[in-house]
């Protein structure tokens, strides 16, 4: 059983298997969220400097920020999902 990664964007890849949340940057608690991790060296800006769309929350308590629509970290992470199922 190999680890499973996913694609956020600019050839930026995460393990998925510990991903445990994709989710909007709008909200006041993810900025704040956000810029915690940033004080605490836990934040990995994979933006390449253009908008953040999706942050990522591992279980490591790391947070990754992706120029990628949450709602297409999602597709790809279930799509892995469905072609992993489909080879056993």
């Amino acid at each position: 059983m190999g680890i499973q990664l996913i694609n956020i964007g600019f050839g930026n890849i995460v393990a998925a298997n510990r991903i445990v949340a994709i989710v909007s940057p709008e909200s006041a608690p993810i900025k704040r969220m956000v810029q915690e991790a940033r004080e605490r060296g836990m934040l990995i800006d994979a933006t390449y400097g253009r908008r953040t769309r999706s942050v990522i929350i591992a279980d490591s308590d790391h947070i990754i920020l992706s120029a990628v629509q949450p709602e297409t970290v999602a597709h790809r992470l279930t799509s892995r999902d469905n072609l992993e199922a489909n080879e056993k």
